[in-house]
């Protein structure tokens, strides 16, 4: 008699179970640098992009601060500022720094910007330099706090000049730096023409001259004009030269800021100069700005002195 086959109980599949996602790590970024030199924006920058942030905390509280930061489960991002308003006790800080370092994730940001920027923006807002009181001339204070916060400023992770920047400018370029959503390191690229005549903008990482190029300053009807006005851009490039000057200048950068990129450089400054800074380099940083931005870098264009007599 032929016995009926059992057939095999179907088991059911074993459910997957769920993985747990690690808790991101704790990050901390640390402000300082010049008074004036922008960092009530960057921290009101980085609050915008969820930072828990606080300004002006005493140097002592930095580490407790930290282990709040550090214990908490949902890996929050902080950001502080301290700066000269700490007065002597921001000589602690870069022995605080060494230990919170290896406790968690620190980045320190130090902000600069030339002398006349810092001048300027304190003229501007009428408010007193922390150093001074304002029973200090404005220069004397900004060489104090230079020299108080030099061996801060060596220990920095992320150095930003700002006196390039507007208000607008510098809040995108922090937040393109730190958002989560960009890991991969960008760079900004500025050219900026100028006159020779005025002297070299202070800040320029490279600086190209064309004063090779026939003058449009010679021939009246250019006179006033610029390099923006499509006459004078028309003269210029009528030599064969300016077009191959710039394609060479626009080539050698494209080449070049890869490398930078990988090296952690966050912006570059590039300088065109002629004689007044008033047509050829005005004309010529403008295409280079085109060629630039085509290749799909983020570059913007300034003219330094275009506004200064002929």
């Amino acid at each position: 008699m032929l016995q009926k086959l059992k057939r095999p109980s179907k088991k059911s599949a074993p459910e997957p179970r769920a993985v747990k996602k690690a808790a991101p790590a704790a990050e901390l970024v640390i402000i300082t640098g010049m008074s004036g030199s922008g960092k009530a924006s960057v921290l009101r920058s980085l609050e915008d992009i969820g930072y828990h942030s606080v300004d002006n905390l005493p140097v002592d509280l930095i580490p407790k601060f930290a282990e709040l930061a550090s214990d908490s489960a949902s890996g929050r991002r902080s950001a502080l500022v301290v700066d000269a308003r700490e007065g002597a006790g921001l000589k602690r800080l870069p022995g605080i720094l060494r230990k919170l370092r290896s406790q968690l994730s620190v980045r320190l940001v130090y902000l600069d910007a030339a002398n006349e920027a810092l001048m300027r923006r304190f003229s501007e807002t009428r408010r007193p330099h922390p150093l001074g009181g304002g029973d200090v001339p404005i220069a004397q204070s900004i060489e104090a706090e230079r020299s108080l916060l030099k061996p801060i400023s060596a220990l920095a992770d992320l150095t930003i000049e700002t006196s390039k920047f507007n208000v607008h400018e510098l809040r995108d370029f922090i937040r393109q730096k730190f958002s989560a959503e960009g890991d991969q390191a960008k760079i900004l690229v500025y050219v900026v023409s100028f006159g020779y005549r005025h002297g070299l903008p202070p800040d320029c990482d490279l600086v190209f001259d064309a004063r090779f190029l026939p003058n449009p300053n010679y021939i009246p009807k250019f006179k006033q004009l610029t390099g923006r006005n499509p006459a004078v851009a028309r003269y210029i490039r009528s030599f064969p030269q300016t077009a191959e000057f710039i394609q060479r200048i626009s080539d050698l950068l494209i080449y070049l800021l890869p490398h930078y990129i990988r090296e952690g450089k966050s912006y570059l400054t590039i300088g065109i100069g002629c004689t007044g800074g008033h047509h050829r380099s005005v004309m010529i940083a403008d295409d280079i700005r085109k060629n630039i931005a085509t290749a799909g870098f983020q570059a913007r264009v300034s003219h330094r002195d275009i506004a200064k007599p002929v």
